[in-house]
């Protein structure tokens, strides 16, 4: 009978670990996507824009995020960059 309290207590640990995987794919992808994009908008002579600043703030939060595994926010954070970053290679 004792076997039953640890298999559920390795049970939970699993559930719980597996959870924090949940759009750590989306994080990544969207990060390099928007950290490529950054250095486009730069290279092309945007980098003093209001929008460039934006989502260069974005960006470091979502990094941030990514290495405290927060990955929903990450990926959250990294598609308003590169909102942002359309917005700015636009010139707004």
């Amino acid at each position: 009978m004792p076997r039953i309290p640890l298999i559920l207590a390795l049970l939970l640990a699993v559930a719980g670990c597996s959870g924090k995987t949940v759009n750590r794919d989306s994080c990544a992808s969207q990060l390099d996507a928007a950290w490529h994009e950054l250095d486009l908008a730069k290279a092309e002579g945007f980098a003093g824009t209001v929008s460039y600043s934006k989502a260069l703030g974005l960006l470091t939060a979502a990094k941030t995020q990514q290495q405290v595994e927060a990955y929903t926010g990450c990926s959250d954070k990294a598609s308003r960059a590169r909102f942002y970053i359309q917005e700015s290679r636009a010139g707004r």
